[in-house]
């Protein structure tokens, strides 16, 4: 045991020295050199993380220097994507089925299940030809693809056969009304019949952009309210007034950290 923690010691110090020197690494490149899988790196850049060591961000870690000074503002929300991604993984339990939407945050979060058997149902071509961890079986819906979304009757359904333990879908912004919006107007649709081929809980993903008030909306695309209980999982930059106002309509809000 001891041998096997100084590895880990060993391997975490060296992809700090090396993130430091050349101020950025990627998941896939650490895995390939280090040969161990990337949710083993992953978790090493968790902890560096944690240690304060260094930042993680959408596909790997820069140096605490490039962090501050570098990082543009679309590579900071993309860092607060991949932290809601994560977090959202701890909702998931041994043995759950899911429906996950077009969503990218929200299909992320399966890299971080680790250690459980979790069924997925998605219309979501991001997750094609993509690797998750062992016990993560995933199925598509089919259907006509549209911005890598699957949409169309043909998702309907095969939706409304399906049952799903919990749904995770993420949306174009939220609105301190407590609606909703999507960009593609046919999803609607489709996100109701998913939520409502669910027996336990529904789950909202959405960066801190997207925690809008009313008067901020761009376009005419759809939107709606969902009429049961529901949690929003955003991060600690949110717009704290649209937050509170949306706790007042019920819906449970999560901030999550990221500084």
């Amino acid at each position: 045991m001891k041998n096997n923690r100084k590895a880990v010691d060993d391997r975490q110090l060296q992809i700090l020295n090396m993130v430091r020197e050349r101020g950025e690494a990627k998941v896939e490149d650490l895995a390939r050199m280090f040969q161990i899988s990337q949710m083993t790196v992953r978790r090493d850049l968790q902890y560096l993380e944690k240690e304060r060591l260094l930042a993680r961000t959408h596909g790997g870690a820069v140096s605490l220097t490039k962090a501050s000074m570098l990082l543009s503002q679309d590579e900071k929300t993309a860092l607060c994507r991949e932290r809601i991604s994560e977090y959202a993984s701890r909702f998931i339990d041994d043995g759950d089925t899911l429906f996950i939407n077009g969503s990218r945050t929200a299909l992320n979060m399966l890299n971080y299940v680790q250690g459980k058997k979790v069924t997925v149902y998605t219309n979501n071509c991001w997750g094609m030809g993509t690797r998750y961890p062992d016990g993560v079986s995933i199925y598509f819906t089919g259907g006509e693809v549209r911005s890598n979304v699957m949409v169309g009757e043909y998702v309907m359904r095969n939706l409304l056969a399906m049952t799903a333990d919990k749904t995770f879908i993420g949306c174009a912004a939220v609105y301190d009304d407590g609606e909703f919006r999507y960009d593609i107007p046919t999803e609607i649709g489709i996100n109701e019949a998913m939520i409502s081929r669910t027996t336990k809980a529904l789950y909202i993903v959405a960066d801190h952009t997207k925690i809008k008030k009313r008067e901020e909306q761009e376009n005419s695309y759809g939107s709606c309210a969902y009429n049961q209980p529901c949690t929003l999982i955003t991060d600690d930059n949110a717009n704290m007034s649209v937050v509170e106002r949306l706790r007042k309509y019920g819906i449970n809000v999560i901030l999550v950290p990221t500084k």
